[in-house]
């Protein structure tokens, strides 16, 4: 369903797949999501890429095709990054491995790389910067991963767990424009990159 943020009324509804656990929307209002293994495999349609773009009316826009560098599994987090959008997710092959994807709609390119952080459940990043957390649900504490992109690979620069002032909410987290916001307990965290 798709609300009015001035009225709060309902303006559109229509399906974009089945099990989503990371789902992010554009500054156009397109929507991006990353599906779950139950989704890829289960037979909905929508869901059988791994990962895809919607507009603001649910109609399909992007696709990955044989652009990825392998084949998604479970998606783990999404962020936008000015026009770009990123979609976090791991693999489900042998070599598997959890990557960064970055899609630049207007021009159609997708760029993927290697994580440095296996499974990450929150990620914003502004120009080589990110950041990355990796919670545990329930807890009052979460790891906090800085990297930066040093030519083709994310390094990371420094990592520290923190204690947050509620219990870790997962799949809570939003990567927006170099801040990721965590929902932790009643509270949103802001985390800049």
């Amino acid at each position: 369903m798709v609300f009015s943020l001035k009225s709060g009324d309902q303006e559109a509804t229509f399906c974009i797949g089945d099990d989503i656990p990371a789902l992010v929307t554009d500054r156009g209002g397109s929507i991006w999501t990353a599906y779950g293994d139950e989704g890829i495999y289960g037979g909905h349609p929508e869901s059988a890429a791994g990962l895809a773009g919607w507009s603001a009316e649910g109609q399909a826009t992007w696709a990955p095709g044989c652009r990825l560098p392998d084949v998604p599994l479970e998606g783990c987090t999404a962020a936008t990054e000015g026009e770009r959008v990123w979609l976090i997710w791991y693999s489900g092959s042998r070599r598997g491995g959890t990557f960064l994807t970055r899609i630049t709609p207007s021009t159609g390119e997708v760029t993927s790389w290697p994580s440095p952080v296996r499974d990450p459940d929150g990620f914003a990043v502004r120009d080589r910067r990110a950041v990355l957390t990796k919670r545990v649900h329930n807890q009052r504490s979460t790891e906090v991963v800085r990297a930066e992109l040093d030519g083709d690979t994310w390094s990371v620069t420094e990592r520290r767990k923190i204690r947050v002032p509620g219990r870790v909410v997962m799949r809570c987290g939003q990567g927006r424009d170099g801040f990721l916001w965590l929902r932790v307990g009643d509270t949103w965290l802001r985390i800049e990159a």
